[in-house]
């Protein structure tokens, strides 16, 4: 049987546009990915965090292969804000920030074919291989061949966060949601806002908890919901499809016995979760600087 393509449209996406000389020099101080590595039709996920180092909106940052702009794939509910925020920042920089009516559709699976390739931006999730494509003003024509349900059920098992769905604003660390397992952290790239408590978390501190996907023979409590193992709270839920979801929790509890509104959940990390977790320990275990600290 061949592969198939599955695609379906993202209603709850807004795409901004960044224009202007400054565009990438005023970027690059604002977020946690490497503005100035991205190359025409490349993209990266990216955060926008406090002072504090707390998550604030997380998008895809994609260069326009055909114009001279960036363009930031973002959750509707929080555009106006991040537009807002950005703004706050623009000083004497010579950028532009407008919210356009460009539509997002999300594919994976096969490749899609080359009609919808030519005529729209396209790039591939960076997160994970497998995550699929995004492609940015496609054709009204696309076939579409699958819902947005599909779509959350195929970015939840493989543990991908998306938004407000899975963090919470001003509190949820970016290495929480995997950012630094995902590509969506640069340790190389210098100052951005929340620079600073990040890379401190990062080399000295090893987390307690993460995102991770959790399953269930019923269909799963809403985000906020506590999560339990022995009596005692482990995590939370956050978004979820039918009986598969996100949880933040303790890395201490992915092998207990959950327990979430009555009903059992089992933790199910994908391999590259568990992998960055063990080179994080092994990091911890083989470093002066950390030794002691948890």
């Amino acid at each position: 049987m061949l592969p198939i393509t599955h695609s379906t449209r993202l209603t709850n996406r807004t795409v901004i546009r960044l224009s202007g000389p400054d565009r990438v020099k005023f970027l690059q101080g604002l977020i946690t990915a490497d503005v100035a590595t991205l190359t025409p039709g490349a993209a990266t996920w990216a955060a926008c965090l406090t002072p504090q180092g707390r998550w604030q909106a997380d998008f895809f940052l994609v260069s326009d292969p055909d114009d001279t702009c960036l363009l930031l794939d973002c959750a509707t509910e929080q555009a106006d804000a991040l537009r807002s925020q950005l703004l706050r920042f623009k000083l004497r920089a010579n950028i532009q920030l407008d919210l356009t009516g460009l539509t997002v559709v999300a594919a994976w699976g096969e490749r899609p074919d080359a009609v919808p390739l030519e005529t729209a931006i396209t790039y591939t999730d960076p997160r994970l291989d497998g995550a699929g494509w995004r492609l940015i003003d496609a054709p009204d024509t696309m076939a579409l061949t699958a819902t947005e349900q599909d779509y959350q059920l195929h970015r939840l098992v493989l543990g991908l966060p998306e938004g407000v769905q899975d963090c919470e604003t001003g509190r949820t660390l970016p290495a929480e949601a995997n950012m630094d397992l995902l590509g969506g952290i640069s340790w190389t790239k210098g100052c951005y806002m929340g620079q600073e408590i990040t890379a401190r978390m990062h080399y000295r501190t090893l987390l307690k908890r993460r995102l991770v996907p959790v399953a269930s023979t019923a269909p799963l409590p809403p985000p906020g919901t506590p999560i339990f193992a022995d009596g005692s709270e482990v995590g939370t839920m956050r978004s979820s499809q039918d009986h598969v979801g996100l949880a933040l929790l303790k890395l201490s509890a992915f092998d207990a016995q959950l327990v979430a509104d009555g009903h059992s959940l089992v933790a199910r990390p994908p391999s590259w979760l568990l992998a960055g977790i063990q080179a994080e320990q092994a990091n911890s275990l083989s470093s002066p600087d950390k030794s002691g600290q948890s």
